[in-house]
């Protein structure tokens, strides 16, 4: 049977931690807690679960926060852990089921997180595998039997086993506060955080968020880019153009983006918010229609259904269509 380490990082956890733990102490050999600054009851909880309580100065960096964390383990395999998490008997009973049974090559236990939808997450899937249980001392071997080399890439299990994301309250304000903190220091993120970054704007944003990352967003566009980062960044552009007003912003973005591959639901739903506020209904009918029915969403599922099929309907009733607008209007209630 394989023995786990739980790593959490924490602040001001004190609504959720116990839940938490409640949860990862049945199948945990240790508990480490790492509290990058609380000062509410944090600690004092995480004292009724384990002794391998450890301060860490926060310095906007999570993945140093984990590092250290992942520092003070012991056992053979360590489990990543959030406050906000929460696991049922079902699970935690697989959670059991898999430490007898483990085979020692695998790397990574990729886990189901769960109820993402709900909470306004970067990720358009209401569960979506993540890695939640690593070894924690990687041995590497040679392979091939002529021309030998390392192997590299790791032994990944996806597992059946879901982890329950229930936090109490959004996550957005401290995001958006710590990637433009980031990017007005000058630094550039890495491309995925390039693609997040614009997640969570289309996701959780409001127009001072989008304006307030233009211009790293311009910026990024003068670079080399991969695919994917892309069409984001151009996304984030052409909603910012909108809100702006610019038209010649707009259509110089929205051609690019257009121009590198098919056009996706937010810079059409974007176009369709552009002549809406114009009062040129019939076009802002034609651009929400194609965000619905004839693109795919890239970054937010709420840019190909919610906003573009409610876009439809203002335009339909401003337009003195009731039967198109009732139309859109039970289309919608599908969407709910």
């Amino acid at each position: 049977m394989i023995t786990i380490s739980t790593c959490m990082i924490v602040k001001n956890e004190e609504r959720l931690l116990a839940r938490c733990l409640e949860c990862v102490r049945v199948f945990s050999d240790e508990i480490i807690i790492v509290d990058t600054g609380s000062t509410d009851r944090t600690k004092e909880i995480a004292t009724g679960y384990t002794d391998k309580i450890y301060d860490f100065q926060w310095v906007n960096d999570f993945s140093a926060a984990r590092n250290f964390s992942f520092s003070k383990a012991t056992k053979e395999y360590i489990y990543v852990a959030d406050a906000d998490e929460v696991i049922d008997d079902e699970n935690i009973r697989q959670i059991l089921d898999l430490k007898k049974v483990l085979l020692p090559e695998i790397d990574i236990v990729q886990m189901y997180y769960a109820n993402q939808l709900e909470f306004g997450t970067t990720y358009n899937y209401d569960k979506e595998y993540r890695p939640k249980l690593v070894k924690r001392l990687r041995q590497f071997i040679w392979q091939d039997p002529l021309h030998e080399t390392i192997k590299l890439e790791p032994v990944i299990y996806d597992s059946d086993i879901a982890i329950i994301h229930k936090p109490h309250e959004s996550h957005s304000a401290r995001d958006f506060a710590n990637l433009q903190s980031m990017t007005e220091s000058g630094a550039v993120l890495s491309p995925k955080l390039n693609v997040m970054y614009a997640k969570e704007l289309f996701i959780a944003g409001e127009a001072k968020d989008f304006l307030a990352a233009k211009n790293y967003f311009v910026r990024l566009s003068e670079r080399v880019l991969r695919e994917d980062e892309l069409r984001a960044v151009q996304c984030v552009l052409v909603r910012c153009g909108v809100l702006e007003k610019d038209a010649h912003f707009i259509l110089r973005e929205a051609l690019k983006h257009m121009a590198n591959g098919d056009g996706c639901s937010e810079v059409c739903t974007c176009l369709g918010q552009y002549y809406e506020e114009l009062g040129e209904y019939g076009e802002a009918v034609i651009w929400y229609y194609n965000g619905v029915y004839e693109a795919q969403s890239e970054l937010s599922l709420k840019y190909s259904r919610e906003i573009p099929l409610q876009g439809l309907i203002r335009c339909y009733q401003a337009l003195g269509n009731r039967e198109q607008a009732a139309y859109y209007a039970e289309e919608l209630e599908k969407t709910i």
